[in-house]
This record gives C-alpha cells, structure tokens and sequence, in this order.
C-alpha cells in the first residue's frame, strides 16, 4: 500500500530542504517499520487507537494488538522525527500528514 507524506515546517526553508526532510522521514518511518506496506494501515491502526483511547492511552486500556501498534508507530515516527529533523532544528515546529 502506497502512502503520501506533507512535512510542513512553520520556519523558513528551502523546497529543497523540505523535500530532503519528507525523504529521510519516509526512510525512517519505513525502516523502523520494516516496509514502506507497512506505514499507511499502522498509521490509520494508530490514529483509531487515538481516537478511541485518547493521545495518552493507560496500557492497561489497550488490548496487546493496539499497544503494539501504539508502541510500533510512536517509535517510528520518534525515528522518523530525529531523522528530518536532527540537523535542521529550525524545522523543528514541523508537524506532517500522511495520506494513503
């Protein structure tokens, strides 16, 4: 399953450095994941466990399928995060979106 990224930065930078950015996020979020299959349908897992359960949910409120999924994407998006944006602290207000 394909997925599309939007990394949007509040400061300025270049296009350049923005797509440099999405691409060492996509490479970060797919590696820590395993596959770039893998993004889209843990994202959505992830935000419906959100939506249910809050942005901080007990783990005792999940069952072990959704703190799985919970722990898998905070990790990778921790990755994806560092990778983006580890050298370029001026993007650091820089939220994303993904898309499938």
């Amino acid at each position: 399953m394909s997925y599309t990224l939007r990394l949007y930065a509040f400061e300025d930078v270049s296009p350049q450095e923005l797509q440099a950015a999405e691409q060492r996020f996509k490479a970060a979020l797919e590696a820590t994941l395993g596959d770039a299959a893998l993004v889209a349908p843990v994202y959505a897992a992830y935000m419906k466990i959100m939506a249910t359960h809050g942005e901080t949910p007990p783990e005792e409120a999940l069952s072990p399928s959704e703190l799985e999924i919970f722990k898998q994407w905070q990790a990778a998006e921790l990755a994806a995060l560092t990778a983006a944006l580890g050298t370029n602290r001026y993007m650091g207000d820089a939220q994303f979106e993904i898309s499938s």
